[in-house]
């Protein structure tokens, strides 16, 4: 995709990932326009950087959903990016009942989310010369964590849309990207200090690297041996991989 000229709108860019991109695109001279629940964190992250945008925003509420892409369309009608990145991560146990607040949750956030949001804004992407949609999986999506096997699952089901929302696509202006980030050092799982996830300046930059091509995914070195795993002897690799947690 290019990488300036753009008015791009992220989700939960209001810390980790999402912020680390939207400061990154911001620096290239993008309009980006950040959404998220917190409106502290909103507020931070456009003080940090004059000239970025802000909306509140539930992904996990349509009504909010419309609401947003109602302003998004009539505020910057040269809209042409949308990064679908707002997402949670919970512990779980599926060998036992699953809490049905953690399971509405992650969902709405994960994947019945993204799903609106694209709804609601892809008429205004098709209309547009250039436009791209990213949405940002994991590599969970192809090795599942099982502590949190239901976040694993979301992710795993934004691939799946993903490559039905590019096949529908492929005959229109709007490209679509996957982004499947490793362990980052983020918030998810408090995960800010842990000396095994990777950094978050580097990931960002490696990711803009990656996004900067025609890659229809975008992942850092790190993440490629997850991704690469799916085939008729990933179930060894996943548990390999889960053993390892465990222990």
């Amino acid at each position: 995709m290019k990488t300036t000229g753009n008015t791009i709108f992220i989700t939960g860019g209001g810390s980790g990932i999402g912020r680390g991109l939207a400061e990154a695109f911001h620096r290239l001279g993008n309009q980006v326009i950040i959404a998220g629940r917190r409106r502290a964190n909103l507020d931070e992250a456009i003080a940090a950087n004059p000239g970025m945008q802000a909306l509140e925003l539930d992904i996990t509420d349509p009504q909010s959903i419309a609401r947003v892409a109602d302003e998004l369309t009539a505020r910057w009608p040269s809209l042409n990016v949308l990064i679908n990145n707002a997402g949670v991560m919970h512990i779980d146990d599926l060998a036992e009942a699953v809490d049905e607040t953690l399971l509405l949750s992650t969902l709405s956030t994960n994947l019945t989310g993204p799903i609106r949001m694209t709804g609601a804004l892809v008429e205004h992407l098709r209309q547009q010369q250039d436009a791209t949609i990213i949405n940002v999986s994991s590599v969970l999506a192809f090795v599942p964590m099982a502590m949190a096997g239901v976040y694993s699952s979301t992710k795993a089901a934004i691939h799946s849309y993903t490559q039905s929302l590019r096949y529908k696509l492929k005959d229109s202006s709007v490209r679509v990207v996957e982004i499947a980030p490793p362990w980052v050092q983020t918030d998810l799982l408090n995960s800010k200090n842990e000396p095994r996830a990777m950094p978050l300046a580097p990931y960002i930059e490696q990711t803009m690297r990656e996004l900067g091509t025609d890659a229809i995914e975008a992942l850092v070195e790190i993440a490629r041996p997850m991704r690469n795993n799916v085939g008729p002897d990933e179930s060894a690799f996943v548990t390999q991989f889960n053993d390892k947690f465990a222990a």
